[in-house]
């Protein structure tokens, strides 16, 4: 009886220790386990829907993966061995969930671009290039059939106030009224219209503005000293659209021409009297 008491007396602490011992390592295993495998969550939300294993994609980062789907790259780093400096690689499997989850990967969803939708683009008219005056002397006599006038709605006013020195004369090559004055006297357009030149590119007329009118009227303006019109501008008849001069011409004066259908007329059969 004493032997039996004196062996339980002893087994019972040994037993007891060994009890404590068990329990303190699996505690410890499972207190370890559970801070290696748990990742740290920084958004609950994303991380829903975060699936258990994860395939790297060319462009990916571990920081931009973690950052996806709610989590810390530190976690992601640690569940799967990745050391400083993080290196991840193309079809590589990276786990984001702890626990004996289901292997299932996923890849960035690819998002389809919007099918290329074809515009029609409406370009821009192309100017009327400006009709070209040509310097070539004329045969037609000033007895030749004259060009008919057609009937319109413009409402025509003098070019200028100054004196007429000649007149038109297709035989001696003056296409149209040739005005005098003094440098820098106005000049008029001679009805409404647009501009559609307005340059020196005609050396024989110097600084030349061309109006075109409707009814396939066009109007020129010779050896201009300044022009106060640009191409593709609007005008009214009776506005200052430059100033007299000699530009390409041996004396101060305006030539003025009146084309109808590309061909010179008198000017006289479309202006006012007085």
């Amino acid at each position: 009886m004493p032997v039996v008491f004196q062996y339980r007396l002893f087994s019972t602490p040994t037993a007891l220790l060994k009890t404590l011992v068990l329990s303190s390592a699996i505690v410890a295993i499972v207190v370890l386990s559970g801070c290696a495998s748990k990742p740290q969550i920084n958004n609950s939300a994303r991380f829903a829907t975060a699936p258990n294993f994860y395939t790297v994609r060319s462009g990916d980062t571990l920081s931009g993966i973690a950052a996806r789907y709610g989590l810390s790259y530190l976690s992601i780093a640690e569940m799967n061995d990745i050391a400083p400096p993080y290196r991840i690689y193309v079809g590589q499997s990276i786990r984001l969930k702890s626990g004996n989850a289901p292997r299932t990967t996923t890849t960035r969803p690819v998002t389809q671009a919007a099918p290329i939708q074809r515009q029609t683009v409406t370009l821009p008219t192309t100017p009327t290039p400006a009709p070209v005056i040509s310097s070539t002397t004329t045969t037609t006599s000033s007895s030749s059939p004259a060009t008919p006038v057609r009937s319109s709605s413009l409402r025509w006013v003098k070019p200028s106030q100054g004196a007429v020195i000649e007149h038109f004369n297709l035989a001696n090559n003056v296409k149209g009224i040739r005005y005098g004055g003094n440098v820098g006297d106005p000049i008029y357009a001679a009805a409404d219209g647009q501009v559609v030149y307005a340059a020196d590119g005609l050396k024989e007329y110097g600084n030349l503005v061309l109006i075109k009118h409707v009814d396939g009227y066009i109007t020129a303006y010779a050896h201009n000293s300044k022009m106060n019109v640009s191409s593709g501008q609007n005008v009214t008849a009776g506005q200052k659209i430059a100033e007299m001069g000699s530009s390409g011409a041996t004396r101060t004066m305006l030539e003025f021409q009146v084309r109808l259908d590309g061909k010179p007329i008198n000017p006289t059969n479309v202006l006012p009297i007085n």
